[in-house]
């Protein structure tokens, strides 16, 4: 199979699809891979180290949707990538699509096969190809909480983990998903207060025995969220639902009880955030304020570290490039794991959770 790595041109998006080492292993096995110029660029991969490794080296993105056959990307197809997509393409990325619209009927307009990375699953129920990048938000999550609660920053003026003598900030974590754990676990590494909320009481259990008492548990109602939000200096809204818009769990009123100068990260805003304050921000661009509350909604959160993420995506994501390389569409009928991934197929969303949210047409693969 051409398969076909264009640059991803989101802003300071510097991730890349496949590293010179992922494409090794796709031209030994026969297949021939085709990159744009500077795609590996911002993670130091120059043209040669893709030469090197077997691959062919293209100018433009338009040369790349035109010879290759199955697309690899990070980020979602930007509307005019879109509009170069053909019926006989495979596009196997992240989508995120319940959050955008006009995405989704540019893909349905196209005609291609689209596989979304974060509805691929694995025998235990887990996204596999979620998972990399959850893990990197979660800690990133805290990290820049803890810089925007800098005072030069705008925030209020707190050391994350305090002094002898000073309590540590209060972090509020809403979901104990694996991008709430990891965010638990650089937040308690630097020794705040920690409490995880979440719907189930058999995942809270679990957290508690993972932290031997280190974070709080809490069962995350209305009420609960509410008076977490009035009390904590730094919320992380770490909620999933695979493939559906993120449930808006901390309304504008709840935002008018917090602390001037606390702060917001919200790492499902790939899915429409978790705030009803939320909107996308770029890392060009990265906070606003709302109510004196500091928001910190960057859509491609792993992309400020892009080249820890390039590597953990990969190694995440090759085997099912490979698959998809050797049988084409064929491997969705062999692999119902990857098959889960399919979200738009034929002009139609194939995905149900998307149709819904979107209002959208649905059609079962």
């Amino acid at each position: 199979m051409r398969v076909g790595v264009p640059k991803e041109i989101k802003i300071h998006e510097y991730r890349v699809g496949l590293t010179p080492a992922s494409v090794s292993e796709l031209v030994a096995r026969g297949h021939e891979v085709i990159v744009e110029t500077k795609a590996g660029g911002g993670i130091d991969f120059d043209d040669q180290d893709y030469v090197d490794a077997g691959a062919r080296i293209v100018a433009t993105a338009k040369e790349v949707f035109d010879a290759a056959e199955m697309i690899v990307k990070v980020k979602e197809p930007q509307l005019h990538e879109c509009a170069m997509l053909r019926p006989d393409h495979l596009l196997f990325t992240y989508l995120h699509l319940a959050a955008d619209k006009p995405q989704a009927e540019a893909l349905m307009k196209s005609g291609a096969t689209c596989v979304a990375y974060e509805t691929v699953t694995d025998s235990r129920g887990g996204l596999p190809l979620l998972r990399p990048m959850s893990e990197v938000a979660g800690r990133l999550s805290v990290q820049v909480g803890a810089h925007y609660l800098e005072k030069a920053q705008g925030g209020r003026g707190i050391l994350l983990g305090g002094v002898p003598g000073v309590a540590p900030a209060r972090v509020a974590i809403l979901g104990g998903g694996v991008s709430g754990v990891n965010a638990a676990e650089m937040a308690v590494g630097l020794r705040a207060d920690v409490t995880i909320y979440d719907i189930s009481t058999t995942r809270l259990a679990e957290i508690d025995s993972m932290f031997e008492g280190r974070v709080k548990t809490a069962f995350s109602s209305k009420a609960a969220i509410a008076a977490a939000v009035a009390r904590a200096h730094l919320v992380i809204g770490a909620v999933l639902i695979p493939g559906a818009a993120a449930p808006k769990l901390v309304t504008r009123d709840m935002l008018k009880t917090m602390k001037r100068g606390s702060v917001l990260v919200d790492i499902a805003i790939d899915q429409g955030g978790c705030f009803e304050t939320s909107h996308a921000t770029t890392h060009q661009d990265p906070v606003y304020e709302v109510d004196g509350v500091i928001h910190y909604c960057v859509a491609n959160m792993p992309g400020a570290v892009a080249r820890t993420s390039a590597f953990a995506l990969n190694n995440a994501t090759l085997p099912f490039v490979l698959k998809l390389a050797k049988h084409g569409v064929d491997a969705l009928k062999q692999d119902p794991h990857l098959a889960a991934g399919l979200n738009v197929a034929g002009g139609f969303i194939t995905y149900k959770a998307v149709a819904d949210d979107l209002n959208l047409p649905f059609k079962a693969a």
